[in-house]
């Protein structure tokens, strides 16, 4: 029986009862869209994380693949509600879920990853292997939510509501896919009950189309010769553009903010859905009549966690746990403004699919501006900074206060800031004290907050001159070369009075070369000698020199290449492989004006571009040992140390071969981890905790290195 004919055949009785449950219908049917939708967002993007080496950009471009399909979702549910009615859109749209379930369930379709463009390969993965249920999905809330409004429902007036509940339902996904669905099934597993999942969803959309088709309607309203129509109210194209900047500012931080976290623990979902989490919760706590917290008190909360922020990065703050709990914090407070300024610009219930439309725009902008654009506008990672000065802008009637504010208060504040500036310039450029002049510079600007915490509009310029400060400082004043590709910044610098030159990647050494002697006065000649965690003296040495003795000879694969130290551990006439994803790095260890380790030690050595899991499996030849250091800052490619993994290193190792596995990690002891999953496939495992006992002159780092064998 189709919808129409439903519609010719109510009863009054009927009608009472099916109206009673368009709400609880509705309600269900929208926040298990949402569970199912934020639920293939980490389970999809843990699908794809090994082919780009485990990389924290994976996640970025996928929230930017994710947020542009669901901005396309809403233009979808937009036409859909204002050229069909309801009972012919709804058929549309369960045709649409239809053809969605031909590309379940969820799997990665894909060939071998592009190097010269991972984000736009992993776009096109994600479109052609996810693309279509995602579409279907994510156009549900605001279609339901169009069709709830359309029912005479006592609710039905300010519909708004649903959105909360919408966004509970995908916040519960996120507390549940790392510590509920990851933990207890595999990847297979989960797509299976997601597919499961996808088909109750449809049924209850089917059922929540009936039960509004089956009551009476604004479309049955306006059918009747005895109705007059009521004209739908404008959308101003300025109010547009608010939605659409209001947007766009959470969300990019959102993504920055992940990004940052990622790059030093792990690309891991756990660490995903925090950020992501935080953002949906922001919703649930703004879109209602009453918020949860003040705006008073957000204005307040704002700049003074943006603050904490900003000086957080002009200090290089060293505590990590401490700067991820400021960064998160002003996260959520910047969200909570930002959306409870949205819900204050809502428009009538009319315009519903309109308001969405807008806020999907800003966080597909947002997205696209931090996850991509980004990359190729910046050497190093400025979009934060930018997003948290815009941040300060987004809060009600600060235009009009920035008019009214008198000229002398603005001329008051660029005379300190501008003296703090050149204190610093001074202080770096005559004294060679870049530390000490950030600090200057640190103490004015924290000085301002301080005098002005009281007024949003100097917040805000203060804000944008910080951001602006450190965008020229970097331009100007930055000692090191950056590079920047797909998988991070790569930084080379010199330190020790120029004494030796490093990589360095977020916050982590890379390797270091000596280039002048102690004196710092003659140029360090002679073969390239490796130093922080490569030094003859430690495990990685030690390791592979066993390697050596046992094997009478060394065939060597390593996956990781940083600035090629490792290839000053080996010796004339043995093979050495390394295994690289980042084209960037490639080019900085093969350039001996930057590192000699290879051109001096190893001309010969192999390197090959691409995931060192999946390129080491293509591999014939088998090694004496396999060093795995593939570790970005302090971030852990998880799928190196699966227990898959280890199966396939042991693959391509000779009979008296070894695993060694750099661990080093500020954040995770991944010994007993490494040890259990090691037993399970018979394996012996030894670790070495190293603490140089050397002058810090030397350059050797501290380190811990698992070592894996058969006997």
């Amino acid at each position: 029986m189709t919808f129409a004919r439903i519609g010719a055949v109510r009863s009054a009785p009927l009608e009472e009862t099916l109206a009673q449950l368009i709400l609880p219908v509705s309600v269900i049917a929208i926040s298990l869209s949402a569970l199912l939708l934020f639920v293939v967002e980490p389970m999809f993007a843990k699908m794809a994380l090994p082919a780009l080496g485990g990389s924290p950009a994976v996640w970025s471009v996928a929230m930017v693949f994710f947020q542009t399909v669901m901005l396309l979702g809403y233009i979808y549910a937009h036409v859909l509600t204002k050229v069909l009615p309801v009972r012919i859109g709804a058929l549309v749209h369960i045709d649409l879920l239809g053809l969605a379930f031909l590309f379940l369930p969820v799997g990665l379709r894909a060939g071998e990853a592009s190097q010269d463009n991972p984000a736009f390969w992993l776009i096109g993965v994600f479109g052609f292997s996810v693309g279509l249920p995602f579409f279907a999905l994510s156009a549900q809330g605001p279609l339901l939510q169009a069709w709830f409004a359309r029912s005479d429902h006592p609710c039905a007036k300010d519909p708004y509501f649903l959105y909360a509940a919408s966004n509970i339902g995908s916040f519960a996904a996120l507390v549940a896919y790392p510590f509920v669905i990851e933990p207890l099934f595999g990847l297979s597993a989960q797509a299976t009950t997601w597919t499961i999942g996808f088909v109750v969803m449809a049924g209850l959309v089917a059922a929540a189309g009936f039960t509004t088709c089956a009551t009476p309607t604004r479309d049955d309203e306006s059918s009747s010769t005895t109705v007059t129509a009521i004209p739908t109210p404008r959308i101003a194209p300025m109010t547009f553009l608010k939605w659409v900047g209001l947007s766009l500012v959470p969300s990019g931080l959102m993504v920055s903010v992940t990004a940052h976290i990622s790059t030093d623990i792990a690309a891991t979902p756990l660490l995903w859905v925090i950020p992501l989490g935080l953002y949906l919760l922001s919703f649930v706590w703004t879109f209602r009549t009453r918020p949860l917290i003040s705006d008073k008190v957000l204005n307040l909360l704002l700049p003074v966690t943006a603050t904490m922020v900003l000086m957080t990065m002009l200090l290089n703050f060293d505590s990590f746990v401490i700067a991820i709990i400021i960064h998160l914090a002003f996260f959520f407070i910047s969200a909570l403004v930002s959306q409870r300024l949205l819900y204050q610009l809502r428009p009538d219930a009319s315009q519903l699919t309109v308001f969405y439309m807008g806020i999907s725009l800003g966080g597909a902008l947002g997205g696209l501006f931090a996850g991509i654009i980004a990359s190729f506008l910046f050497s190093s990672i400025l979009e934060y900074p930018l997003l948290i000065a815009a941040t300060l802008f987004c809060r009600s009637g600060l235009l009009n206060l920035l008019r009214e504010t008198p000229t002398r208060e603005f001329a008051r504040i660029l005379v300190i800031a501008a003296a703090g500036v050149m204190a610093e310039v001074f202080v770096s450029l005559t004294f060679d004290k870049p530390g000490i002049a950030r600090y200057i510079v640190t103490i004015v600007f924290a000085a301002l907050i301080l005098l002005d915490w009281r007024k949003p509009q100097i917040t805000a310029i203060i804000g944008v001159m910080i951001v602006a400060h450190l965008a020229i400082f970097q331009q100007f004043f930055a000692t090191g070369e950056s590079l920047r590709s797909f998988f991070g910044v790569s930084v080379i610098d010199t330190i020790m009075n120029g004494q030796f030159r490093i990589l360095r990647h977020g916050t982590t050494l890379h390797g270091a070369e000596r280039i002048r002697n102690a004196n710092g006065s003659s140029p360090y000649v002679g073969r390239p000698l490796p130093t922080t965690y490569y030094h003859p003296d430690g495990p990685i040495a030690q390791a592979i020199a066993a390697a050596r003795d046992v094997n009478g000879g060394l065939n060597l694969s390593v996956i990781g290449l940083g600035a090629g130290s490792i290839a000053c551990l080996t010796r004339d006439g043995e093979s050495l492989i390394f295994y690289e994803i980042d084209p960037v790095v490639i080019k900085i260890a093969t350039d001996p004006n930057r590192f000699r380790f290879l051109s001096d030690c190893t001309p010969n050595a192999k390197i090959v571009l691409g995931d060192g899991r999946l390129t080491l499996g293509n591999q014939e030849a088998n090694s004496d040992a396999i060093v795995v250091d593939a570790f970005s800052s302090d971030a852990i490619p998880v799928h190196l140390l699966t227990r898959e993994a280890f199966a396939l290193y042991l693959t391509k190792l000779s009979d008296r071969g070894i695993i060694v596995l750099h661990i080093s990690n500020n954040m995770m002891d991944l010994r007993e981890v490494i040890a259990r999953t090691a037993a399970d496939l018979g394996l012996s495992t030894y670790v070495r905790k190293d603490f140089p006992a050397t002058a810090p002159s030397d350059m050797r780092s501290a380190s811990i290195v698992a070592v894996l064998t058969r006997d």
